[in-house]
């Protein structure tokens, strides 16, 4: 039951953000430059965790479960970048691709220091 609730949320979350996407605008107010990437980079660190939580439960080596996890993430960044440039008032820009796939790999790489209880040990 947990294994399908894990993939309900990632494919939930996943159509969140393409909802967001094919908007042309988003209410969101801008205090400083380049803001937008913060948002990019937390809305994918949370994409990550939830891909984390998804594919742990069929790959074991968390090596492995984090490349794919970031592998996911990315992939799917760059789709939303290039659907994006089909959204009339978006853009495509490589710089936010940039920012999700960060985003996910600090959040990966949170999760597989987790893992490996290097926090615990010390």
């Amino acid at each position: 039951m947990i294994k399908i609730l894990d993939f309900t949320f990632l494919l939930f979350y996943c159509l969140i953000i393409y909802w967001l996407s094919d908007q042309s605008t988003l209410p969101a107010p801008m205090w400083f430059e380049f803001q937008d990437k913060l948002y990019h980079a937390g809305a994918y660190s949370v994409m990550g965790l939830l891909a984390w939580r998804s594919f742990k439960h069929f790959i074991e080596p968390s090596i492995i479960l984090g490349l794919l996890c970031l592998a996911f993430c990315s992939l799917y960044g760059l789709s939303d970048e290039w659907h994006q440039s089909f959204v009339a008032g978006r853009e495509s820009d490589s710089a936010d691709w940039l920012a999700d796939t960060s985003g996910a790999a600090l959040a990966i790489f949170f999760c597989l220091n987790y893992t490996n209880n290097k926090w615990v040990k010390g």
